[in-house]
């Protein structure tokens, strides 16, 4: 069965991880994807070469798509991409801002040939405001937007960012995805075409929730006083640790967290993770510790509450390091308290779990043959998520896009003569 987006004709003009992901995970939706590179290829080709031209990063992020590299500074290569507007139904791109105009590849000018075209715009601030036409990148944007702060890691007394993932790039290539298929839907309604803005400051606002909302009864007097008590340790040079310190100050966390946390116990690690009262009190009691938290006096504030919390975590630890994880998870799981060993990624192509589910695939690459990577992250019963293929060599599909659009076998040669293409 043809997925939800079978017939569904994509270019994109993105690089680096948010845009190329997003566009993948459209792929696996069944969309028909021609991926436009600068001759010397989309950067990631060349981080963690595996073989010449094809890094790591570049594989796992732009599977399902075909590759057609061109040199958009040139007339040719901008005909070439006014030649496929008409059939195209959304374009996606994610170069800074002020790019998109000087290369004719911008919402006006393609929407001009085509009205019914769906254009994804992604960037690192913002298309207004005084950064707008900054580039941007994951680190820059964590530390923009209080993620790396927030992070709460400090090496040698800096912050670093959350460096499992670049989650601001992820989290926004499935905020393009998102944005896309809703634009789809309401062109099928309507016929309306339109222009989608996607930021990585946006996205990464969105992940903090709770964290960048401000209540004006209950937040504002006392946000003032800490912004303005920050801007003077700044002023003053004070360490980050010290800000960190002051930070803590201005919005405490209950103490004695031993219910959402990683222990050590005889034989590794184990991730328990309790938010509800019910499974922390299970919890407490399987370990025969007593929680004064839901004592009727009980004050989170209070210093009580804090030596408290210290000593808590203490005994806990103490408790998980007698019996091994694979006997705490019996445990545990018995007492329906969510619990789940540590796993480093590398070991989960092999588990159960992920295999039973179709979290993992096999593909086969050009260049480096059979690879497994991530399955499609959705299940759809009536029109299933395939990945398509893997991520194309550059230049693989010069050929067949331009023969497509009627340009002769002698046309390709005198474009690649020219440096227009590969």
């Amino acid at each position: 069965m043809p997925g939800p987006l079978d017939g569904v004709k994509i270019l994109e003009f993105t690089q680096i991880v948010a845009g190329p992901f997003g566009g993948s995970l459209l792929t696996d939706m069944g969309a028909q994807t021609i991926k436009v590179e600068p001759l010397r290829g989309d950067p990631t080709r060349l981080t963690q070469q595996m073989v010449p031209m094809e890094g790591r990063g570049f594989v796992s992020l732009n599977r399902g798509k075909r590759s057609l590299p061109l040199d958009m500074s040139t007339p040719e290569a901008q005909e070439i991409v006014h030649k496929m507007v008409p059939d195209l139904d959304v374009v996606l791109i994610n170069y800074r801002p002020d790019v998109p105009v000087k290369l004719g590849i911008d919402y006006d000018t393609l929407a001009a040939i085509n009205p019914k075209l769906i254009y994804c715009q992604n960037s690192g601030f913002g298309l207004n405001g005084p950064l707008a036409t900054l580039p941007g990148s994951d680190i820059v944007t964590q530390a923009m937007t209080g993620l790396l702060t927030g992070n709460n890691n400090i090496q040698d007394g800096l912050p670093t960012h959350i460096q499992a993932t670049p989650v601001a790039d992820v989290a926004t290539g499935i905020t393009i995805a998102w944005g896309i298929t809703a634009a789809l839907l309401h062109r099928e309604k309507t016929g309306q075409g339109q222009k989608i803005e996607a930021s990585l400051m946006g996205t990464s606002l969105a992940l903090q929730s709770a964290r960048f909302m401000v209540i004006d009864a209950i937040d504002k007097e006392q946000r003032e006083e800490f912004l303005l008590n920050l801007d003077g340790m700044r002023r003053e040079g004070k360490s980050f640790e010290e800000m960190q310190e002051a930070y803590r100050d201005f919005r405490p966390r209950p103490p004695g967290n031993i219910y959402y946390r990683t222990y050590k116990t005889k034989t590794g690690l184990i991730t328990v993770g309790c938010l509800s009262d019910e499974p922390k009190k299970r919890m407490a009691e399987i370990l025969g510790l007593h929680d004064i938290r839901w004592d009727e006096d009980y004050d989170a504030t209070s210093q009580e509450a804090v030596d408290f919390g210290a000593k808590l975590n203490q005994d806990a630890e103490a408790k998980l390091l007698k019996k091994t994880s694979d006997e705490w998870i019996e445990i545990f799981r018995n007492a329906k308290v969510p619990v789940i060993p540590v796993y480093v990624t590398e070991e989960l192509p092999d588990h159960d779990q992920v295999i039973d589910n179709d979290n993992i695939v096999d593909l086969e690459h050009p260049l480096l043959g059979h690879m497994t990577m991530y399955g499609p992250t959705l299940k759809m019963s009536e029109t299933p998520l395939e990945a398509q293929r893997s991520s194309p060599a550059l230049g693989e599909n010069t050929d067949e896009i331009l023969t497509d659009l009627g340009y002769s076998e002698a046309r390709i040669g005198e474009l690649r003569d020219r440096g227009v293409t590969l």
